[in-house]
């Protein structure tokens, strides 16, 4: 069960990615383009998730890497937050 919500996370952040960075296609509005890009280091998150509590449950560690993808994704988010206040 866990492995279906892991893998359902992914694929929700991917498809708000996708949703995200078809609207900054059409519209441009940089704020759009900064949580693209924070919603595909969350899905990276999630995908290590799942590689790291379903694929690699004992052989591998991924945690340090889970949270490196999630703080640069937020990262981005905030840079772009604060970007776009200028």
């Amino acid at each position: 069960m866990a492995a279906l919500i892991y893998s359902l996370c992914a694929l929700t952040c991917l498809a708000c990615t996708v949703l995200l960075w078809r609207g900054w296609l059409k519209a441009g509005h940089r704020l759009l383009f900064w949580s693209a890009m924070c919603f595909a280091g969350l899905t990276i998150n999630n995908t290590l998730l799942v590689f790291d509590k379903v694929v690699f449950p004992v052989e591998v560690d991924l945690s340090t890497w889970r949270l490196t993808a999630a703080f640069i994704a937020l990262m981005l988010l905030l840079f772009g937050l604060i970007w776009e206040d200028e």
